[in-house]
């Protein structure tokens, strides 16, 4: 089963727009969140959610008119600035700005991101470097450019989009699939590190829902070696149509909103019974693999 799930690339090196928001301050009930990749997925329908019960957002998209209609309704509650997920200057100074302009952020969500769809011979060099650079070491960035701010006003929390391909693999998604491990071992070393500071990690598992995802695909160039691999008949199953999508994005959504409110943070929030059922047999054979090699780990011990 293919699971999708995560939101967009950002391909924008424009400033920050700016807005000051002296007329919404942050009351006991009134969360202000950081969120990637708002024009569509789950970056969308969570920022929605958060202006539609009175919270504030700090928004980054590929064009800031994509939010115009928004920005319109909700005014100074929404902040709205253009990001190059690829460029570390860019993403710094985006969360310096908004974390400068905005006061205190409770919650910083690392959700934009796409999926390269191609067996490992298949995609290009460039493809590839794409796809790391902006998944995860854009993540990565974001993160570290976050922790400061978040350790100077007393905690806070990390919300990583992952999916349950960061604990699965799938045929022609190899290349999304080192992101997602990646970008998941690196979040939970971070967890670790920044406990003490009152910051909570949560590293988010969407299964397969009706988002973008497969809509903003980019497809490697294809090799006829692999059509009748594994790979060929995932290509092909995907094209026509024959995987199933059982998950709900607005309920995920609403789940990405309330585990914000849960503490301690949960470290993985897995969304959708696909999810469920893929990462567990994934996890279950994992061990299985492990203590068969229980006799030979233990026997590497060094000599007394």
């Amino acid at each position: 089963m293919i699971c999708v799930s995560i939101g967009l690339n950002l391909v924008s090196n424009r400033q920050p727009s700016r807005w000051t928001f002296v007329e919404y301050k942050n009351t006991p009930h009134m969360k202000t969140w950081f969120i990637t990749g708002t024009s569509s997925g789950f970056g969308r329908k969570v920022m929605e959610k958060l202006l539609q019960r009175g919270d504030r957002v700090a928004a980054t998209v590929r064009q800031v008119s994509a939010l115009a209609e928004l920005k319109a309704q909700y005014g100074n509650r929404l902040w709205v600035a253009a990001l190059e997920l690829t460029d570390p200057a860019a993403i710094r100074r985006v969360v310096d700005a908004a974390f400068a302009e905005l006061g205190r952020i409770d919650v910083v969500m690392s959700n934009a991101a796409y999926g390269l769809f191609g067996a490992a011979e298949e995609v290009t060099d460039e493809q590839l470097r794409h796809q790391i650079d902006t998944n995860l070491v854009g993540s990565i960035q974001l993160i570290r450019a976050a922790l400061p701010h978040l350790r100077a006003q007393g905690g806070g929390r990390i919300m990583q989009l992952s999916s349950a391909g960061g604990q699965t693999t799938y045929p022609n998604f190899g290349l999304y699939h080192a992101t997602k491990w990646g970008i998941e071992g690196f979040a939970e070393t971070v967890a670790k590190e920044v406990a003490s500071f009152n910051i909570g990690v949560t590293i988010v598992e969407p299964g397969a829902t009706h988002t973008n995802f497969g809509a903003g695909l980019v497809h490697a160039p294809v090799l006829e070696a692999y059509d009748q691999t594994p790979a060929g008949a995932v290509r092909r199953g995907l094209f026509n149509g024959d995987f199933p999508i059982p998950g709900d994005a607005d309920k995920m959504a609403q789940a990405m909103l309330d585990s914000a409110d849960q503490h301690p943070a949960p470290l993985r929030l897995a969304l959708g019974p696909d999810t469920y059922a893929d990462v567990r047999a994934a996890l279950v054979a994992r061990l299985a693999a492990l203590d068969a090699q229980q006799a030979i780990a233990l026997a590497m011990a060094a000599d007394a």
